[in-house]
């Protein structure tokens, strides 16, 4: 049975999975692997592990030709340059042709068979005459890949507010669905500029504890609810949802603070 494994193609699109051909390849190898009627540079990012597709073993979308050879080292620097070459006549045709579009980057298959120019814009675009542009110079295939915001905050690479490497250009594979709810959940500030990330959207990071504090917020009162306590009756003014610690405000300047246990649902019957 052929072994298979998850090779990153290229440098700024998904992993796939491929064939290993026989090779004995470790995590981080360069290889080249053949895809989509073109050869591809890629990284080796994992062996691929029956039954991890959601039950179903995993499917290879091509195979793996051989590792990076020195001669195959400057043939991806030399492709790097032709990218750079073709990313700026790209974006000397679309202010040429004033398109409604951001060129962002840009990379050439292995083989040089085919240009992908990444770019974002704010809406749908008809690049059709941009395209025929593009082929009469090139002579290759063109692709134009049209990404979000998140995608392009991944691409371009930078730091968060945490001094961290940015998790979308660091390990996050695919995006996760984000929402303002997991801010409340957190009883975080609902100020754009302190939950969104560079990219403008909801950080990230919003979703890795979001579980954690749905299920110790279970029982806890609302931010300004007004609740009874042994003090009388008061209302809330502040939360540690962690230490499940509720703050009560029973007026005259009087804070009473309030331990909430978790109560453990497999208890009741």
């Amino acid at each position: 049975m052929a072994r298979l494994f998850h090779v990153q193609v290229g440098e700024y699109r998904p992993s796939a999975c491929f064939d290993g051909g026989g090779l004995e390849l470790k995590r981080g190898e360069r290889v080249i692997v053949d895809i989509d009627r073109s050869s591809e540079v890629g990284r080796v990012v994992a062996e691929a592990v029956a039954g991890s597709e959601g039950g179903r073993p995993p499917s290879a979308q091509g195979k793996v030709l051989r590792k990076v050879t020195e001669g195959d080292l400057r043939q991806i620097e030399n492709n790097r340059g032709k990218a750079k070459d073709a990313l700026n006549m790209c974006v000397s045709k679309v202010n040429e042709l004033n398109l409604d579009m951001r060129m962002l980057n840009a990379e050439y298959s292995f083989d040089a068979s085919r240009v992908i120019l990444y770019f974002t814009a704010e809406g749908r675009v008809d690049f059709r005459n941009l395209v025929k542009e593009l082929a009469k110079i090139f002579r290759v295939r063109i692709e134009l890949k049209q990404i979000g915001v998140r995608d392009r905050a991944k691409m371009v690479k930078g730091y968060g507010v945490c001094g961290q490497e940015l998790c979308c250009a660091n390990f996050i594979k695919d995006f996760s669905q984000l929402s303002i709810k997991m801010a409340k959940e957190q009883a975080l500030p609902l100020n754009p500029s302190k939950i969104s990330g560079v990219c403008g959207r909801i950080k990230c990071c919003m979703a890795y504890e979001f579980n954690v504090y749905k299920e110790l917020n279970r029982g806890l009162p609302k931010m300004g609810a007004k609740i009874q306590v042994a003090e009388g009756r008061g209302r809330v003014i502040n939360l540690d949802i962690l230490k499940r610690l509720v703050y009560v405000d029973t007026g005259d300047g009087k804070v009473v603070k309030i331990n909430m246990p978790l109560e453990n649902t497999n208890d009741k019957k």
